[in-house]
């Protein structure tokens, strides 16, 4: 079996998979002790002690106020375990960097799911102290979760206030205009009453959904690892294509007079006669390539 989606989420086949990913629905594996080896006995993922020993880049501390990434700091490797033993979360970024294998899972999980080329892909270690977590939260992107060591709570719930967000967001705190632009009620203030709950213990796998409110708290000190994927929307590829299209023309690369309105009717005008030459594949080539 290839190291990819399939023997992450073995005993699920792709269409179980894209029922939940279409549904956005979160799933829970607990994979028996020898499976997925390959990730789970990386050397540096033996213990934090370990991880810490062979980073080389800062870790990311999340303070206590919100207890998450939008309240953090960047400290040296040789602070981070103070402020761990200080009831912090830590947050390794990009570990696939420094890992040739993590690298190939990451680079084959993408190509598995079927998004565009054009997508950001990274893995996470997180850290998290006993009895500590990360608060509400819900996220733009396609999260896998592994957990490698202690036990960690996750609390799930659907969003009704936005669909397919376009940021993260952390919960109690102000919406920013573009994603207020587009909310479908008001953003909640609190975990919604009708919650998932999962227990992950080492082995176990997560998948979370793009948009899903979440909220984690660990029994034990944890370390788990993600497979994080922010994948450009439909509207992205199309804008990326008007762009490579549109600066083709010298027209449409002069500098905007705002008060030419003529202008820039004749410029939509024109543009409006071209969309009808346009398909899907000819988009897709355009910015898959």
């Amino acid at each position: 079996m290839n190291n990819g989606l399939l023997e992450l989420i073995h005993p699920l086949d792709h269409a179980e998979f894209l029922k939940h990913f279409k549904l956005n629905k979160p799933f829970v594996i607990h994979h028996p002790p020898d499976e997925l080896d390959e990730l789970r006995k990386l050397p540096f993922l033996a213990s934090l002690e370990v991880l810490l020993n062979s980073w080389q880049s800062h870790v990311q501390v999340h303070l206590p106020d919100l207890r998450d990434e939008v309240s953090a700091i960047d400290v040296p490797t040789n602070e981070a375990k103070k402020y761990f033993d200080e009831g912090m979360a830590l947050l390794f970024n990009d570990v696939n960097t420094i890992s040739p294998d993590l690298e190939n899972w990451l680079n084959q999980i993408k190509s598995d799911l079927g998004i565009s080329s054009k997508s950001f892909g990274r893995c996470l270690i997180y850290a998290i102290p006993d009895g500590k977590g990360t608060a509400a939260h819900f996220d733009q992107n396609i999260n896998f979760v592994l957990q490698i060591h202690g036990t960690k709570k996750w609390t799930l719930a659907n969003n009704n206030s936005v669909l397919n967000p376009m940021d993260r967001f952390t919960m109690g705190l102000p919406v920013d205009p573009e994603m207020m632009s587009y909310l479908e009620s008001p953003m909640a203030e609190k975990m919604p009453t009708e919650t998932l709950s999962f227990e992950l213990k080492p082995g176990s796998l997560l998948f979370v959904p793009r948009g899903v409110w979440h909220a984690t708290e660990a029994n034990g000190d944890a370390l788990s690892l993600n497979f994080t994927f922010t994948a450009p929307a439909w509207m992205d590829l199309f804008l990326g294509a008007l762009r490579s299209r549109l600066i083709q023309s010298p027209e449409w690369r002069e500098t905007a007079l705002i008060h030419d309105e003529y202008k820039f009717e004749t410029l939509l005008t024109t543009l409006i006669n071209d969309l009808p030459n346009w398909n899907a594949q000819d988009i897709l080539e355009a910015t898959e390539s």
